[in-house]
């Protein structure tokens, strides 16, 4: 089975590691591509929390900050994995890797909160934990020509998601987690599996279950 991964270059290489071992054939085809903004620092002194929602704002956070870091929370395990891969602790991550459960069990009183993230970012953690934005990359879409050719398609986010609706390709797709999921199927793709966590082996197990 020719399983599409959708996401950006840098990242592509341990999950198609996975697939292959796994017995399927990966057909890498980005449909998003990161892009930093600007390369200034990003000053962390003054707040009580800095806040990371990707592994894409983690290395920014870790390669840009200026300042002594104070508690870190991160969504979701390869979030934090990055950051640890940086050494930076994290204190605090959220049981489901959603902005949503990140707000909800977010340790109260916040104080003063910075989150780092995507320029497309969703606002909810500004709003509901009066957290400051700094935007440090955007996410940009692609459009391959030819598109590209496989049974199955991997998305690992909902720029992703919506990127490949833009190909209108008749593809079932497995994704990372229930924003990926929502924003496919708010587009009409067919989701046929959605993964249990962000993790590689999670993906994988994903496409097993889809692929039988």
């Amino acid at each position: 089975m020719r399983v599409i991964v959708t996401r950006a270059a840098p990242q592509a290489g341990p999950l198609v590691d996975a697939l292959r071992s796994a017995g399927f054939e990966p057909v890498v085809c980005p449909l998003i591509e990161i892009e930093p903004i600007g390369d200034g620092p990003i000053v962390v002194d003054g707040y009580d929390w800095v806040v990371v929602t990707s592994a894409n704002g983690a290395e920014q956070l870790a390669e840009r900050h200026l300042g002594h870091l104070p508690r870190v929370a991160a969504i979701g395990a390869a979030t934090a994995t990055t950051l640890g891969a940086f050494g930076i602790e994290v204190d605090f991550v959220p049981s489901e890797a959603t902005q949503d459960a990140l707000v909800a069990q977010f340790p109260r009183p916040a104080g003063r909160v910075l989150f780092v993230g995507a320029e497309e970012a969703r606002g909810l953690i500004a709003s509901e934990l009066g957290a400051d934005f700094r935007a440090a990359y955007r996410t940009r879409r692609l459009r391959p020509d030819p598109p590209p050719v496989g049974d199955l398609a991997v998305l690992a986010s909902p720029s992703a998601a919506e990127a490949l609706a833009d190909l209108r390709l008749d593809i079932p797709v497995v994704t990372i987690g229930p924003q990926t999921t929502a924003a496919a199927r708010a587009r009409g793709l067919h989701v046929r599996e959605q993964s249990q966590d962000r993790h590689v082996e999670g993906l994988v197990a994903a496409v097993r279950k889809a692929a039988r």
